[in-house]
């Protein structure tokens, strides 16, 4: 007889829906306070600065799936990955993992439970690894912190599995991060993720610090994990060229607001909204060799006094008095979620 076992949902003990998202964020927010100290502020008659990193974001992930988030620096993306592992508490909105309200969930103690299921890989290698450390204790402090395994001879064979998941020799884990490449310590940034057997990866520009060659390779090893053990997938990156190649849906991010999201094949061969347009026009073609390439037109506005209305509309070609005045709201037009009032009154 043989017996089958079921993850059940944390908060309510029940199964949840297989067709429902992995991963649901709603309305997500988040306001930094930037102000000079109150004496400052008080002396000199300033007011309160506040810093809409993050305002109204919200999206799905299905169970095995990819969303990538691409924009230029300062968007937000960074800061919508650190909502969702729960390093800063949202100002506004939820997300939801697995059904669970996720940031409730994490102030509670079955919120560890909850944060084995939920990993990141950071962008920088060189700075996300403590070079004090030994590869080993890298890899197996979650497992300790999570009470996985404290069998000395357990973690080692856990470790050398997952140098061998990302491509590495199990000898590596008595090595220090300084003796290896940019490639390698991402490598080891990877298998340290998958320590807990996590479901939903945040990957936070994982390549953008590594040569290109090696960029493929970090890319096929996290392509083959997600195959081989279902990994959902957020991934952040400013290089459309790398989203094109890991993702099934495509979110554009624009000063803090989605403007655009698609599934990939979509939104790369029929972009809807002026941003999404600008940055997909500036990418070099293969079989464009020697045409001039249109560079992206003007510069992201201040965040701490964005403009009135559409935040794109200083930059964008379509815009009328409508666009200056009125901020558009997120709706499906098409079969795709957008953010445009040219593209709600058909002008493009």
């Amino acid at each position: 007889m043989s017996t089958v076992t079921e993850r059940t949902d944390l908060s309510a003990g029940v199964l949840p829906d297989a067709q429902a998202p992995l991963v649901r964020a709603t309305d997500l927010a988040r306001t930094f306070d930037v102000s000079a100290p109150w004496l400052n502020r008080v002396i000199e008659r300033q007011p309160r600065l506040l810093l809409k990193a993050v305002d109204g974001v919200s999206f799905d992930i299905g169970r095995g799936q990819t969303l990538a988030l691409v924009g230029e620096s300062g968007c937000g993306k960074s800061t919508v990955a650190r909502l969702l592992v729960g390093l800063y508490p949202p100002t506004r909105g939820h997300f939801e993992f697995d059904g669970q309200d996720a940031h409730a969930a994490f102030r509670t103690p079955q919120g560890r439970q909850l944060r084995r299921r939920i990993q990141m890989i950071f962008q920088d290698p060189y700075a996300s690894l403590n070079p004090r450390w030994r590869v080993e204790d890298i890899i197996a402090e979650p497992l300790r912190e999570h009470d996985i395994l404290s069998d000395r001879e357990a973690l080692r064979v856990r470790v050398e599995e997952l140098l061998h998941s990302v491509g590495l020799a199990g000898q590596d884990r008595v090595k220090f991060p300084h003796q290896f490449s940019g490639g390698q310590r991402q490598r080891i940034s990877i298998a340290r993720a998958l320590a807990t057997h996590p479901e939903f990866l945040v990957c936070d520009e994982p390549t953008s610090a590594l040569d290109v060659s090696v960029q493929a390779q970090v890319l096929n090893i996290m392509k083959d994990l997600q195959r081989q053990q279902g990994l959902t997938y957020l991934f952040i990156s400013h290089n459309l060229a790398v989203v094109r190649h890991v993702s099934d849906q495509v979110g554009v991010m624009y000063l803090g607001r989605l403007v655009e999201l698609a599934d990939k094949r979509t939104l790369f061969e029929s972009p809807r909204h002026p941003y999404t347009r600008m940055l997909l026009d500036a990418i070099p073609k293969m079989h464009d060799t020697g045409q001039a390439r249109t560079p992206v037109q003007g510069e992201v506005p201040n965040p701490l006094n964005p403009p009135t209305g559409c935040a794109f509309n200083p930059r964008c070609p379509h815009a009328n008095d409508r666009c200056r005045h009125e901020r558009p709201a997120m709706q499906t037009i098409g079969g795709i979620r957008i953010a445009c009032h040219a593209v709600e009154e058909g002008r493009i």
